[in-house]
């Protein structure tokens, strides 16, 4: 971490900034006469240039600060994925109702005592998921899914940490430029957003339902929004963090690059809109629907997809149409093809142009992690949804996602 925002002073030696602030040595010649003044803007020392310019350090060079921040947003889009990870299995475990409210510092103490683990207990049992789910479950066990949330919350708080004290740091500094202040402000912002959306979501499952005796459960479209709001984070952040890293290709602005750029943008969205549509898929608990493939039950196109109405329901509240749609990979409007098949498409397209050895490499990697992810995906269904084997497939479509940023940002126009 040090390494990572305070870069070593050899990365200015040799350079021409440091000559420009070495003190002036007087001519050998006139080594006995008084030296002469300088002009103005000419300045003797380090010293000076901190006096004039009013403040104590000297900025860093544009391409070695860009380099200190693209690193900086590196780890910070690391830290999201964690979130993110964390939260899957969170919800797995079914451990998300477990903390029954939400103080920013006050809870960051966890129980010591065991007075203090029966009182919040107590308050466990007081909501519908004791009363309807868990109404034999012991005091061990409620520590287990409590601890669950604990780390999710605590990951979370984390994470704001990582996002606004480099920030505020790297902007007293003089670090960022202006565009990238913008970007900036808005990832905080994103930031202290998701962790409001958060409890919001929470909220959702700990209302009394006196009409329903189903599982108690979050929302499913708040579950999107939080799931949503970190992905949009977290493909922000590597993609600054890409940009400032990796020198953009010159590429010859052919009618075929083009072609290759557009589809790779809209292979992307149709990523972003498959793990999104995961989150659907967890809150209604659609992957315990029909356990086998390729068929769901004994027919193609189950007889219950349709049971709600109006018919537009069935899209985010019917469990069957939910895995259904999720099982497709959700299809895309303008391609009319599943997003396994526009990576592959993508990569066969990418053949045909001559491209850098990098972006070849970002290519390859998309399509192994493609099917990667349909490999994993069906295991999980076949397999009743274990909780290992379900974690590694949500994390499998942050792989999938960070692949398609990657050969995006390899494909980016170079500006003018």
């Amino acid at each position: 971490m040090q390494r990572l925002l305070f870069p070593p002073l050899r990365a200015l030696k040799g350079r021409q900034y440091l000559p420009l602030l070495a003190p002036r040595a007087a001519p050998r010649a006139q080594c006995d006469c008084i030296r002469r003044p300088l002009r103005p803007g000419q300045y003797s020392t380090i010293s000076e240039v901190a006096l004039q310019s009013g403040r104590g350090t000297v900025s860093l060079p544009s391409k070695a600060a860009e380099r200190v921040v693209g690193r900086w947003l590196l780890v910070c889009s690391g830290t999201v994925a964690g979130a993110v990870i964390l939260g899957g299995v969170t919800r797995l475990t079914e451990s998300g109702l477990s903390m029954v409210d939400w103080h920013l510092i006050k809870e960051m103490k966890p129980p010591t005592s065991q007075e203090e683990w029966e009182a919040e207990f107590q308050r466990y049992q007081q909501f519908p998921e004791f009363k309807i789910l868990n109404h034999d479950m012991t005091l061990t066990e409620f520590k287990f899914i409590w601890y669950m949330e604990y780390s999710h919350r605590m990951w979370g708080r984390l994470v704001g940490l990582v996002y606004i004290l480099p920030a505020a740091y790297f902007w007293r500094k003089g670090w960022l430029s202006r565009g990238m202040k913008g970007r900036v402000l808005a990832l905080c912002g994103l930031v202290c957003f998701q962790g409001l959306l958060g409890w919001y979501m929470v909220k959702s499952g700990l209302e009394e339902k006196s009409d329903s005796h189903d599982i108690p459960r979050v929302s499913q479209y708040r579950l999107a929004a939080h799931l949503g709001s970190a992905l949009v984070l977290y493909c922000a952040s590597l993609w600054t963090s890409l940009s400032l890293l990796l020198p953009p290709h010159k590429l010859p602005e052919t009618h075929q690059l083009l072609q290759l750029r557009r589809f790779a943008h809209g292979t992307a969205g149709l990523v972003f809109l498959t793990a999104l549509s995961g989150a659907f898929v967890a809150g209604l608990d659609a992957g315990l629907v029909y356990n086998s493939f390729p068929k769901m039950g004994e027919s193609w196109i189950p007889e219950d997809l349709f049971t709600f109405s109006p018919i537009l329901r069935n899209v985010f509240e019917n469990p069957t149409m939910v895995q259904f749609d999720h099982r497709i990979l959700t299809l895309s409007s303008l391609q009319g093809i599943t997003s396994v098949t526009a990576i592959t498409v993508l990569y066969f397209l990418s053949r045909r142009i001559p491209l850098p050895r990098r972006t070849k490499m970002a290519a390859v990697t998309l399509l192994a992690l493609a099917y990667t992810q349909v490999g994993l995906g069906i295991s999980t269904l076949l397999m009743y949804v274990p909780t290992p084997l379900a974690a590694t497939h949500q994390s499998g479509s942050l792989a999938l996602l960070t692949g398609a940023l990657w050969l995006m940002n390899e494909l980016r126009r170079v500006p003018k």
